[in-house]
């Protein structure tokens, strides 16, 4: 890029009226290139997937090892690494955001915007930090050292929506909102920055009563990315998700399959099976919600473990078949109002173990885990009940 346009770019990126706008414009065209270009890639995986099931149901039979691989293995992991080139594709675009120094621009306007609002510039940085994950949110807030804004940034950081929680806007957006999936996850981003802020201000106004600073960092120059800086970098996040999908994701999903095919005798992921017996309890809490089936209650129930495991949950109880399954179970309404209860409530127990590192207190990280929860249910009752009153299904 030629030195007499950076003034212009940077006068554009972090115009006062321009600078939010371009910024959704931004991440809109990140989701809608993504949806695009990994329909292919995706539709192998499956179609692979597919020819896998066949081949261990020949070589086993139908018996209890099938019936683990088939039901509990490639239903659960195998609905989670369908989402891989979404996945891939999302780091992709965002190290080139990175690397190219426009990220940096975006801290820079949302630091500004913070300030006029009374919450610490600070907090933009560990709080971009997770779009990839939560974790390093909290403890990026160590860089803070006003001790209540650092508190406030760690309770607010679980509503930006992390990496994790992708394959399920993808999943539920493919299904209930095709044509229009990348203005479903916009709007999901959108929230979670919206949430994030509110709470800071009612978190400030209540509890953590402080006068923030407003904070000027140096921007570094705009430049064009090298292929192998984003490619590597969109590899070795793309090796974290498949590290989860192997080990972590895939021991839950066969407990998961376990506890729904117990009782000996009963049928597979029945209301009477262990799994459904508990999911029907808790169920009654989520049906003002519009999504009070016992499945999808259990599959946010594992979420706390990991939020790709609700997707492998619901894969490994609904089987093969998931998106039918799911058109069964779900209206566009309920699927959008499940789609925020996952983009609010509690993180996930590595995030909620960070969180009582970094603040040294049980206290704070309970209060997290019954704020995020409550503003969880709250917003999804909104959205679904609202959703009724204006006509929506």
């Amino acid at each position: 890029m030629g030195g007499n346009l950076l003034p212009r770019l940077d006068s554009f990126f972090l115009n006062k009226f321009l600078g939010l706008p371009v910024f959704a414009f931004i991440m809109w065209l990140v989701f809608k290139i993504t949806f695009t270009l990994s329909q292919p890639a995706t539709n192998i995986i499956q179609l692979g997937i597919g020819y896998i099931r066949v081949f261990l149901k020949d070589l086993f039979g139908i018996n209890w090892i099938s019936n683990l691989i088939n039901d509990g293995v490639l239903n659960g992991v195998g609905a989670i690494l369908g989402f891989l080139p979404q996945i891939f594709l999302v780091f992709f675009m965002l190290a080139f955001l990175e690397h190219s120094g426009y990220l940096h621009r975006a801290a820079a306007l949302f630091s500004r915007l913070m300030g006029k609002i009374g919450l610490s510039g600070m907090s933009f940085f560990p709080l971009m930090l997770g779009f990839g994950c939560t974790v390093p949110a909290v403890m990026a807030s160590r860089s803070i050292k006003n001790k209540a804004d650092r508190l406030l940034t760690i309770l607010v950081a679980p509503f930006i929506s992390c990496s994790a929680r992708l394959p399920v806007y993808i999943l539920l957006a493919g299904i209930f909102f095709k044509g229009f999936e990348d203005l479903v996850l916009l709007s999901l981003y959108g929230i979670g920055i919206l949430m994030a802020i509110i709470s800071a201000l009612i978190l400030r106004k209540f509890l953590l009563k402080s006068k923030s600073l407003p904070v000027y960092a140096e921007l570094p120059q705009l430049k064009l990315p090298k292929f192998s800086q984003m490619f590597h970098s969109a590899c070795a996040r793309s090796r974290i998700f498949l590290k989860n999908a192997g080990t972590m994701i895939l021991s839950i999903v066969i407990i998961v399959w376990i506890l729904a095919s117990l009782p000996a005798g009963v049928e597979y992921a029945s209301e009477n099976s262990i799994l459904g017996r508990i999911g029907s309890f808790a169920s009654p809490i989520f049906k003002p919600l519009g999504f009070g089936n016992w499945q999808s209650v259990v599959s946010l129930a594992t979420g706390f473990v990991a939020k790709e495991v609700v997707i492998g949950t619901l894969g490994t109880l609904y089987g093969s078949d998931l998106n039918t399954a799911l058109q069964g179970v779900f209206t566009p309404l309920s699927a959008y109002a499940f789609m925020v209860f996952v983009l609010l409530y509690v993180p996930c127990i590595a995030a909620m173990a960070t969180i009582k590192s970094e603040t040294k207190s049980v206290k704070w990280a309970a209060f997290s885990i019954v704020y995020t929860t409550g503003v969880a249910w709250a917003m999804s009752f909104l959205v679904f009940q609202g959703g009724k009153l204006l006509g929506f299904s």
